[in-house]
C-alpha cells in the first residue's frame, strides 16, 4: 500500500502541475484573443467616427463661410445705402465663427481616437508576450507542445501607409 501511494504520489503532483500549466496556457490564449477584439473595436470606432466628424466639421464651415459672406454684403450694402446705423452696428458685429472650435473639437476627437487605438495595440501586444513567454517556456512549454498552443504574432504595421493616420480633407 506504501509503495502504491509512493509511485502515485509524484503521478498527481505532475497531474496537478500539468493541469496549471494547462489553465494558464488557456487563460492567456484567451487574454489575447479579447486584447485582439480591442484592437479591432478601436480601428471601428475610428472608421465610424472619423468621417461623420469630417463631414459635420466641413458642412459647419461651408455655413459659416456663407454667413459671413452675407454678413459682409450686408455691411458694404449698409454703408453704401447709408439707410439704416443700426444694421452697420450690427453687421460690424459679427457673430462669433465657431469653425476654429469645431476644427480643435475634430483634432481632439481624432487624437483620443489614435490615443485609445495605440493602448488597445499595445495591450494586446503584452498579452502576446505573456502568452508567448508561458508557451515558450520550460517547463510550461511541454503542455503548450502537446495541447497545440502556438504562440502568436505581435501587432506590427507592415506598411507605411497603416502606420498614418488617415487623412482628414475638409
Amino acid at each position: 500500500m506504501m509503495s502504491a501511494l509512493i509511485v502515485l504520489l509524484p503521478v498527481l503532483v505532475i497531474f496537478a502541475w500539468a493541469a496549471i500549466c494547462y489553465n494558464k496556457l488557456v487563460s492567456a490564449r484567451n487574454q489575447q484573443a479579447e486584447a485582439w477584439s480591442g484592437v479591432e473595436v478601436q480601428l471601428k470606432k475610428r472608421a465610424d467616427l472619423i468621417p461623420p466628424l469630417v463631414e459635420c466639421v466641413s458642412a459647419y464651415r461651408t455655413h459659416e463661410s456663407q454667413t459671413f459672406r452675407e454678413n459682409s454684403s450686408t455691411r458694404n450694402e449698409a454703408d453704401t445705402v447709408r439707410k439704416m446705423r443700426g444694421l452697420v452696428a450690427l453687421a460690424e458685429s459679427y457673430p462669433e465663427l465657431k469653425a476654429a472650435d469645431n476644427f480643435r473639437k475634430l483634432m481632439d476627437q481624432l487624437v483620443a481616437i489614435e490615443d485609445d487605438l495605440q493602448y488597445a495595440r499595445r495591450y494586446y501586444n503584452g498579452s502576446v508576450r505573456d502568452y508567448r513567454n508561458l508557451a515558450e517556456s520550460v517547463p510550461s512549454n511541454a503542455i503548450a507542445g502537446i495541447f497545440g498552443f502556438h504562440a502568436a504574432e505581435f501587432f506590427e504595421v507592415e506598411s507605411v501607409l497603416e502606420r498614418t493616420t488617415p487623412e482628414v480633407k475638409l
